[in-house]
């Protein structure tokens, strides 16, 4: 009789879940795709990996000085 009342349980669960997702506005692919592209040409001065850091503000450079013989 508990795994019969488990089982309904579940079920109403999940008719809400999809209750819920059905009141959800979703966004077409293609218009998600433009305004990621838009977001990227718009922030793509900023991010290092397109343009370089230059070296006078790299916290990641070689600081000491090596002196090569030969």
């Amino acid at each position: 009789m508990s795994n019969n009342m488990a089982r309904i349980a579940e079920a109403r669960k999940t008719v809400e879940q999809l209750r819920m997702e059905m009141n959800i506005n979703r966004m077409q692919v293609s218009m998600v795709v433009s305004e990621i592209l838009s977001f990227c040409q718009d922030h793509a001065h900023s991010d290092p990996l397109v343009s370089p850091v230059p070296s006078a503000e790299n916290p990641f450079r070689d600081k000491r000085l090596i002196c090569i013989m030969l």
